[in-house]
């Protein structure tokens, strides 16, 4: 069953696709952010605030968060955890 996790301002990404969570300041990054957008490959979550966290997705899609790292990755641990207890049960 796919799990969703809030990425702030009410947008939800589908955590069984999220293959990393990284700064946004790095030029790696930066460059993967830049080719992905000249694809139409990502999704601007940010409401218009400074992109804080940047979560690379399957399918080379990326999705731009105003959201910490940190933030984004408690919230995946506790929906990890979640379903780990509904498999228990």
């Amino acid at each position: 069953m796919a799990r969703l996790m809030n990425i702030g301002f009410g947008n939800v990404v589908n955590t069984a696709k999220i293959i990393a969570v990284v700064a946004p300041e790095a030029a790696p990054v930066k460059r993967m952010v830049q080719n992905a957008r000249q694809l139409g490959k990502v999704v601007d979550a940010t409401q218009g605030r400074r992109t804080k966290s940047v979560i690379i997705a399957e399918d080379d899609f990326i999705v731009l968060s105003a959201l910490q790292p940190d933030t984004l990755a408690k919230r995946f641990r506790l929906n990890f955890d979640d379903e780990k207890g509904d498999a228990d049960e």
